[in-house]
């Protein structure tokens, strides 16, 4: 990876770009359908929900805007939560698992882009438990899609 020495990379850049999140999300994947726990919940996704997830979490951070371009965007995958009814075990399991992929992968282990990682998977699958059990949303529909970056969120969550 090449990068500007003036510029600090973006996580997308420093995890080695799109090639790597679509790796890690087929390595993920094969495990969640192998989980007994998982599996009931995405044994009916679509073939490409593997690749839909590279480019969310890729552009999420920093990478290009694939998902809300030709995808969907932020409001739509929001929705796609509504109503599935995702616990806390589920939450906790599908982080593990990517964890474990990320690792398998030889995602970049460093401290500080693990920390970004960890965070934005934390934030999201945490955000994704609470919209899974509603089954309205009251969002913008061009609500943008989230950034993150190597430093933390802003204040405290408010729904």
């Amino acid at each position: 990876m090449t990068t500007n020495e003036n510029r600090t990379p973006t996580l997308y850049e420093w995890a080695g770009g799109m090639p790597v999140f679509e790796k890690l999300t087929e390595v993920f994947y094969d495990k969640v359908l192998q989980d007994a726990l998982l599996e009931p919940v995405f044994k009916h996704m679509s073939p490409l929900h593997r690749l839909h997830v590279a480019h969310f979490i890729a552009e999420v951070f920093g990478g290009p805007p694939m998902y809300s371009t030709e995808e969907g965007n932020h409001f739509k995958m929001i929705q796609k939560h509504l109503s599935r009814h995702l616990t806390e075990q589920h939450r906790q399991r599908w982080v593990a698992l990517l964890l474990q992929s990320a690792d398998e992968i030889a995602l970049p282990d460093d401290p500080e882009f693990r920390s970004a990682f960890i965070a934005y998977m934390e934030w999201g699958t945490r955000i994704a438990v609470i919209n899974s059990n509603e089954d309205n949303l009251a969002m913008n529909p061009d609500e943008p899609m989230p950034k993150w970056g190597w430093g933390v969120p802003g204040g405290p969550y408010q729904g």
